[in-house]
Parts: structure tokens; sequence; C-alpha cells
């Protein structure tokens, strides 16, 4: 079947969407067409904010259509995150009260939280919650609201006013996508206003997200990067990207 440049770009969103990552070369047997198409295909969803490339492929970008779930996230780039997310938690310093956000990798950074001194941590999170329950040192306050499905976080009105009556030492904050033009950003308005609040109720915020998360841009901005005091990520993220985003302001870390 011959389809139409515009049905192939449809069909490879989807895939994409679906299996988390798209492959040229399996794409263009799949379709039937050329791989130089296929790449030519990627490059228009790029530069149209659907797909980022990678080499020999692709992989789909957040958007208010299309958001992957913690379970999917729990998945993908694990050993990465989780390096992370260990030098993420050694940023707590003299902190008392943290706000942890919702997403895979803050859960990782709350697991690794010292358990051996007091600590208040506020965050949206029932798996961060879940993780910090039961920490004899560690007091847990768990903002009230409405539960997204897919990442088992509260939003809306009641997680915001409750969020709006604390000052914390210290925010942990992920994203769908971070950009020096576009700064901070995620796919839905109600997550959007959680993390604005965080960051408005922080004296210091960390944001910390693997490579793939750099110049991807989502529906909502929530944040500058100059209002980051460190940014944490890996030595994916190449040198001199990371060195453009210190011009920014925050201090980057990779490991």
């Amino acid at each position: 079947m011959n389809r139409t440049a515009e049905e192939r770009q449809r069909e490879i969103v989807l895939t994409a969407r679906r299996d988390g990552a798209v492959d040229v070369t399996a794409l263009a047997a799949g379709l039937g067409v050329a791989k130089e198409t296929v790449r030519r295909d990627l490059r228009v969803l790029e530069d149209h904010g659907l797909l980022r490339r990678t080499h020999g492929g692709a992989y789909p970008v957040e958007s208010a259509g299309f958001e992957t779930t913690l379970a999917f996230r729990a998945t993908s780039h694990v050993p990465e995150k989780r390096r992370v997310a260990a030098a993420a938690a050694e940023l707590l310093g003299d902190a008392e009260t943290v706000f942890v956000d919702e997403g895979y990798t803050p859960q990782l950074i709350a697991e690794a939280l010292p358990r051996d001194r007091p600590l208040t941590v506020v965050t949206a999170s029932l798996p961060v919650a879940g993780a910090l329950a039961e920490a004899e040192h560690v007091c847990v306050l768990l903002l009230g609201g409405r539960v997204r499905r897919g990442t088992l976080a509260t939003v809306d009105h009641w997680t915001t006013k409750m969020l709006s009556g604390f000052v914390v030492d210290l925010a942990f904050i992920g994203a769908n996508g971070i950009s020096r033009e576009h700064g901070l950003t995620t796919p839905d308005p109600a997550v959007s206003e959680v993390k604005t609040q965080a960051i408005r109720a922080a004296r210091r915020v960390v944001f910390a997200g693997v490579h793939t998360k750099f110049g991807a841009v989502s529906f909502c901005r929530f944040a500058e990067v100059g209002a980051l005091e460190t940014i944490v990520t890996s030595t994916l993220l190449p040198v001199a990207e990371a060195h453009r985003y210190s011009l920014l302001g925050p201090q980057v870390i990779r490991v």
C-alpha cells in the first residue's frame, strides 16, 4: 500500500508512542520505503516537535496529547536515572524541609535521601510518600487533590493551596523537557501549577533529569532555567551543552 507522507508520519508517531522509540531500519522495512525517506519523515516530525531524533532512530516528545506513564519511565534509562538521583540527593546539605516532585527520577531521589536524620518531605507523589512513609526520622506531608492516573500524583487547587502554605529549604524538581529557550516544561497545565507553586515555596531548587530531557519542549512552561540553583544530569549531556545551561545561572553537575 502506498501511503502519503502524512499517513506515514502519523504511523511513525503512533509507533514511537506505543514502543517508546523507533528505529530507521525497522521503519523502512515495515513501511516499505527507503531509509532516506524515513529519515526525511523523522526530520519533519522533529521540526513539528513530535519526535526527537537519535542516532539511527527517534523517540516521542511528550506533549499536551501524549505523556508517558510512571510505569514506562521506570523501564527507560534506569541506570542513568539512578546515578542522577544519587547525585541529586547528595545536594541535600543542611536542608530540613524538602519538596520532592512527581516522576520516576524524583522517586529515586526520595529513596536515596538519608534516613538517619530528621527530615520533613512534602510531595504530591503517592510513590514518593510510600517510599518514605516508614522511615523513622522522616515526616511525610502528602499534598491532597485529584490523583492523576499515569503518574499517581495529586493536582488541582487543593494541592496548590496546601503547598502555598509552606516554605521549604529545597525542592527537587522534574520536568518533561528543559531547554535554554523555553525553560522547564510539562504537558499538563495542572501539573505545571503544582511545579510552579513548589518552586515559589522553595529557597533552593534542584532539577534532576537524564540527557534526553534537554532540548525537549512540552506544552506548559513552569520555570526559567535561571530559577534553578543546580541542574543534575549525566555525562551523556555534552560538556559544551552543559556549559550553555550554566551560563543561564545554575551550576550543572554531570555524573
